[in-house]
């Protein structure tokens, strides 16, 4: 239920009172997408965010039951670093989440970014071309308005699915995402805002500039989930 009116070009908006809410309703939120996409298909295709706002939710769904040995779970992202480097999203995820489900090795598949940034893009491609279109695609926003790997006033090639990132804004700067294109090929869009810090930007993505995130929203069928305090003032 909502707690406050907001409203978002290319979303519905769900505000939520606190970052547990939030981590709750992400985790309902992608059983019940697991489940039907399981009866449906026979399997459930995820693409996670990376950072540290899904994190919370990552350590709830941990603890639930699903039928993992349907899973196949993919990065919206990945951090050119070794592979076993905490600042990974792959090894923040599989340390919250993953190595305590039962989903099969060869089911999970990390971005190979210790590669490089064009290797890795290459080698992810033809992998993410045929898990289209994902079941549930999970993304985050940061402070500047970007999302995966996709940061505002850098030019995205639209004809790829999966990028090389140079000259990061932020640490490292080296980086692999999906596209605009991919991130929005997806049965539904799951967006995760949670903190005071995160409200300049979505007052700005509210406003009608033309962000990363709000880029890819408005691709996808998408749902933004809010906790209070990172509404604009």
């Amino acid at each position: 239920m909502n707690v406050e009116p907001f409203s978002l070009p290319g979303a519905t908006v769900r505000v939520l009172p606190d970052q547990d809410a939030v981590a709750a309703a992400v985790v309902q939120r992608i059983l019940v997408a697991a489940d039907e996409a399981v009866a449906a298909r026979g399997c459930f295709r995820i693409c996670l965010a990376g950072g540290g706002t899904p994190l919370k939710a990552y350590r709830q769904i941990a603890g639930r039951a699903a039928d993992w040995s349907r899973w196949q779970v993919y990065h919206g992202d990945e951090r050119c670093l070794p592979p076993d480097d905490p600042e990974r999203n792959s090894v923040a995820a599989r340390q919250a989440w993953l190595s305590a489900v039962p989903v099969p090795p060869g089911q999970i598949f990390d971005i190979p970014s210790e590669r490089g940034a064009e290797a890795a893009a290459d080698a992810y491609e033809p992998l993410v071309a045929g898990a289209l279109p994902f079941d549930l695609v999970l993304l985050g926003m940061g402070e500047d308005g970007h999302t995966a790997s996709l940061f505002p006033g850098r030019p995205i090639a639209s004809e790829r699915l999966v990028l090389p990132v140079h000259d990061a804004p932020k640490p490292p700067p080296d980086r692999v995402s999906l596209s605009p294109r991919a991130l929005s090929e997806c049965r539904a869009l799951l967006i995760v805002v949670t903190g005071k810090a995160k409200a300049e930007a979505l007052g700005r993505w509210r406003d009608g500039e033309a962000l990363p995130v709000a880029r890819v929203a408005a691709g996808a069928p998408s749902e933004v989930l809010l906790d209070r305090s990172a509404l604009p003032g």
